[in-house]
């Protein structure tokens, strides 16, 4: 009877660690980039939930140092300079396995988009990108391109298909995961959720992961901010089809560009965290503060922490005594 109740505790503690990694592990870091790099530490210390990164483009970070210590994930972002951004990816470390394809096709380069037409970004798709995908024999998951999550993406990658189709009549764009942008409030975000999921995996045997690579809420004050994150935070971690997302706002407030407003930095203009920020970090793990900056948690090592696993197997020896 002891060995039964000793090992159903075990099992039950295992279970709650999986499934609270498995939810933080979503958690990423849109890396726009900032004067000071030590803006960062804070976000790839040992009581972040961040384990991934991108920054629009197939060449990694350099600095802090500790980028090195959660996955890469390259942006193929245009057709510009697609033949060398290939070149890139495949010098890249084993532990980046997901590849991000054509930023905003539908939306103009003036406001960051690719602005590529379906047809264009099929034809390179098919050629260049589908051969490097697992399902081909490649290293990649890769994703379909990331369009605006408005009607006019919804409508480029119905176009996209399209002309997938019209290339290669059997497979058309073979597609690992799926991206997505969204800018709004959190209704919106749930519906648009929906929409996607139904567009790519309603008809499907095979259901797709998502990714929501900027997700934010501009032009709104702080307060309003952070309710919507209050709630959009959980629903992320729990919807089961949701695999990464990342906050579109780690930078500090006078940094935030005009259409989306100061209301979505993370950090503020001393570059401690914003009570957004706290939020944004915060896991069941460790709540993070207001004030907090990469000073003062940057020493404390990273991803499954050593705090963590002595917590768990604390836990686990006194009930040990307990139930002998």
């Amino acid at each position: 009877m002891y060995y039964q109740r000793l090992w159903h505790v075990i099992y039950c503690l295992a279970a709650f660690i999986i499934a609270t990694a498995a939810q933080e592990e979503k958690r990423g870091i849109a890396y726009i980039g900032t004067r000071s790099s030590s803006d960062y530490n804070i976000f790839l210390g040992g009581r972040s939930p961040i384990t991934w990164y991108f920054n629009w483009s197939p060449y990694p970070v350099r600095q802090p140092d500790a980028f090195g210590d959660i996955e890469f994930v390259p942006l193929l972002h245009n057709l510009g300079n697609l033949d060398d951004d290939l070149d890139q990816i495949r010098r890249l470390p084993a532990r980046s396995t997901h590849l991000l394809t054509f930023n905003e096709p539908d939306h103009t380069t003036d406001g960051g988009g690719s602005d590529i037409s379906p047809a264009d970004a099929a034809e390179a798709y098919v050629e260049k990108i589908a051969p490097l995908s697992i399902q081909n024999g490649g290293r990649w998951h890769i994703s379909w391109p990331s369009t605006t999550g408005t009607g006019s993406g919804l409508n480029w990658l119905r176009a996209f298909n399209e002309s997938c189709f019209d290339i290669d009549p059997e497979r058309g764009c073979p597609a690992d995961f799926i991206a997505t942008h969204f800018y709004g409030d959190f209704p919106a975000l749930a519906s648009w959720l929906g929409t996607l999921d139904d567009y790519y995996n309603g008809n499907s045997s095979t259901r797709l992961g998502m990714w929501i690579t900027e997700v934010a809420l501009p032009q709104q004050d702080a307060s309003a901010t952070l309710t919507m994150m209050n709630t959009t935070l959980p629903y992320l971690d729990e919807l089961s089809y949701v695999e990464k997302y990342s906050w579109f706002g780690i930078f500090r407030e006078r940094n935030a560009n005009a259409w989306t407003g100061d209301g979505v930095a993370l950090l503020d203009n001393s570059g401690d965290l914003t009570q957004l920020g706290a939020r944004y970090l915060s896991s069941q793990n460790f709540t993070f503060q207001a004030g907090m900056s990469a000073t003062t948690e940057q020493s404390a090592g990273h991803a499954l922490t050593a705090g963590t696993c002595v917590a768990h197997l604390t836990v686990m020896w006194i009930l040990f005594i307990l139930l002998r």
